[in-house]
């Protein structure tokens, strides 16, 4: 539990950042469409950071291993999704854009384990 809710924090720190750095540091840079590439990505990972730390708080009991599963999801999409829009849009590889679904398959996979582990876990 604590290894994931530290990991859902520093991910969303670093989405704070990127999308800071998107902002700030890439609006002259990058194109309108590939500035909102970017800022897919750092909204997706917020989003997954927070859903991962939420998993975190999960894991008790029978729904443990489900909550578990889900935070690990939640952390190859981060990896795959974002990972994978963050470097199409800084360097135009548009062959990672097969990656990108795969990312978005494990998020949808980490929300459904935790819909699963909500129903596994004990009433107060």
């Amino acid at each position: 539990m604590r290894r994931w809710l530290f990991l859902s924090a520093v991910l969303g720190a670093l989405g704070v950042m990127l999308g800071a750095f998107a902002a700030h540091g890439l609006a002259e840079r990058l194109s309108p469409r590939m500035l909102t590439v970017f800022d897919t990505a750092a909204r997706y990972q917020m989003l997954h950071a927070l859903a991962m730390g939420l998993a975190a708080f999960a894991m008790r009991g029978r729904a443990a291993p489900l909550a578990n599963a889900a935070a690990a999801l939640f952390g190859i999409g981060i990896a795959l999704f974002c990972g994978s829009l963050y470097l199409l849009a800084l360097t135009g590889a548009t062959k990672l854009g097969m990656i990108t679904p795969l990312g978005g398959l494990g998020m949808i996979a980490g929300w459904t384990l935790l819909a699963l582990a909500a129903l596994k876990l004990e009433k107060d």
